[in-house]
This record gives structure tokens, sequence and C-alpha cells, in this order.
């Protein structure tokens, strides 16, 4: 059983806050019945927080952080978010190039040297931060998969560093001329990673941790190994049913393109500390925010690194993989976040359509 309705709750989670009322957000009810509903229909097992301000008007804990051992997730439950760590890459990249180490019109051929020779020598960073580079993907969001699919080339535990992603990425066509469309591409974030170490010095687990992470004071949000994890993060489901776990499926360790681990908490407070220019700029957090390209497919937009809002100022960030589902929305008017995010690969998508509705 992944989600359950507040009757079938154990004592202790049954007096967290949002179990029993409705909230009015942005005036707006959210009530608890339409997230349950929603969270049934799709044996959900996670997360749902809306924070308001330095309020938290929605909470809403569902399944288990670990099954076998019947491990409540919570509030505190770290969870993977797949790409939703691409805005932590692009925000490492960003403060690069606020120090003038790299320059968003940079070609990337003097730093990849002779390795990755498909990709073309005009590539640019600021087109790999768009998803507008052309690049062959390791990862084609395009082609048909299923998130249970064994889909590296590798065995999974040789990639947790950087560097050890080259051969995972080498050997795939430029799709189309730099800069001439949009395309979402997985690779082109770790070649981001692969980028930043090389003109920094220092790993890009470092300046993630340290540049992003810290900056933002996320005390929970990092690149965790898979094989390793503490007892607050929550492993990651194929199925809604069953025990077996993303473990085989993904790098033992996260890189540019996801695999963060974080809370609702520290998404929240994330937001606050970007959109108040405590990361990168102000005058960067503008141009990350300015709407490039329209992804109807999405139903969203793409700026500099983040997803925003189809017609509204919302921030979006989100992730799907083997064992993952999540979406985090941010409207920095009001200082409203709501977070959905989800240890299962399918599950969250009809609790995140059931949130939705606030940002319209």
């Amino acid at each position: 059983m992944v989600s359950r309705a507040r009757a079938d709750l154990p004592d202790s989670l049954k007096g967290i806050r949002g179990w029993s009322c409705a909230r009015s957000v942005g005036g707006m009810e959210l009530k608890e019945q339409v997230l349950d509903e929603a969270a049934a229909k799709a044996s959900f097992s996670g997360i749902v927080t809306v924070d308001v301000g330095d309020r938290r008007e929605v909470e809403r804990c569902y399944g288990f952080a670990h099954r076998a051992l019947r491990v409540p997730n919570t509030a505190g439950t770290r969870f993977a978010i797949a790409s939703g760590s691409k805005v932590f890459t692009a925000l490492a990249v960003l403060r690069l190039v606020e120090q003038g180490v790299l320059g968003l019109g940079d070609r990337v051929r003097p730093l990849l040297g002779d390795d990755l020779p498909l990709i073309d020598d005009d590539v640019t960073v600021e087109q790999l931060l768009t998803h507008t580079s052309g690049i062959g993907d390791y990862l084609d969001e395009e082609a048909e998969w299923d998130a249970a699919d064994y889909v590296l080339p590798v065995p999974v535990h040789t990639l947790a560093e950087t560097e050890a992603f080259v051969p995972v990425l080498d050997g795939y066509p430029q799709a189309f001329p730099p800069g001439e469309r949009f395309a979402y591409n997985n690779g082109g974030y770790v070649v981001l990673a692969l980028l930043a170490e090389r003109a920094s010095g220092r790993g890009f687990h470092e300046l993630v941790e340290q540049d992003v992470c810290d900056r933002a004071r996320l005390a929970a949000t990092r690149f965790l190994r898979s094989d390793e994890l503490p007892g607050d993060a929550a492993l990651g489901y194929l199925h809604a049913t069953g025990y077996r776990t993303n473990v085989l499926h993904l790098p033992v360790r996260g890189n540019g393109d996801g695999g963060i681990y974080t809370t609702a908490n520290d998404l929240h407070t994330f937001w606050q500390a970007l959109t108040a220019g405590r990361i990168v700029s102000p005058g960067t957090v503008a141009e990350m925010s300015r709407p490039r390209h329209d992804v109807p497919a999405e139903n969203l937009r793409y700026g500099l690194g983040l997803w925003l809002h189809h017609s509204g100022p919302a921030l979006v960030i989100e992730g799907y993989d083997a064992g993952v589902s999540f979406r985090s929305t941010h409207d920095p008017r009001t200082r409203t976040t709501a977070t959905v995010v989800g240890n299962t690969s399918e599950g969250a998508w009809p609790v995140i359509g059931a949130v939705a509705p606030l940002f319209d």
C-alpha cells in the first residue's frame, strides 16, 4: 500500500499539519479530498506541500520511504528529484559566468579538447543551458522508453564522477545546427557539468553544494550515492506496488542532468533564496526567468535553466525518471511554493495536476 486515507494513518502521523482540513491558498481552496483522490488514483507515494511566505498551508504525506520496513514518508524525507537537478547545474555554471570563469557565448570546444568530437565546434554554453545546442543526446526524450528500462550502456556503479560520463556521452551525432531550435537534452547538462569542472578546477558536486546549496542554506540538499543512502532518504520504486527499486537503473551518484536529493522544506527555501538574489545576482535571475521558448508539449515555456509557467510568472522545476516523479512551482509575487515529490516513476502526475490550478 503506497497511499492511504487519513483513517489508515498511524497515530504518529494523524497530527501532522494539513491532514485534517482544507486550506485557502491565494484565494483558492485546496481540499484534502481532492489531493487524496488524486493520490489514490495514482497510488501516489510521496509528499505534497504548499508554502506561502513563512507559513506552511498544506502538508500531505503518503506512502513509504522504505516499503519493506514500512518507514512512512514525512515532510523531512529526502527525495531524489531527477531533472529537477538541472536548475542547480545551471546555477553553478551561472555563478562561474558571474565570476568571469565562463562566458555564456563561450564555445565549448576549447574545454572539451579531443573529447566528444561529434559536438559541433560552434556550440556555446548558453545553447547548452537553453536546450538549443542540437548535440546528440545519450537519453533521447523523444524516443519511446520506459522508466523501468535499463538505458545506461555502462555499469551504473562506475558513474560516480563527471569524467566517467564522457564515454556515455560519446558517439551521438549532432542532431541539428547549434541554435536552430529547442530540443530538451539531458546530455547537454552533463556536458555543462564537465565544462564547469574543467574551467574552475573544482569538482562538479563541490561546485553545486558549496556555491548553490550552501549559499541558499539548503542543509538537506546533496548528491547522495544510491548505494549508501542515509536513513532520511526515500528509496525510489519502479512501480506502484512491490519492492524493486531504481538502484540498478540510474547512475550511482547523480550529475549535471539529474540525481540530487532534497526535501520539500529545502525547495521552498531554495526558491526564496533564488528570487531574492542570494545565489546569483538579481540580473541573472531575471535572465533565467525570461521566456525564450514555448514548449507546447509540456504546456510550459523555457528560460535559462528554468521551466516557466505557460502564461504567468511562476517558475517551475520538474523531474521524471525510474523511481522519481516531481514538480515544484513557485510564484515570486506571492512567495508561494507548491511541491509534489514522489518516490515512484509515475505516481506524482495526477497529484501535480490537482495542485497546478493554484498558479492558473
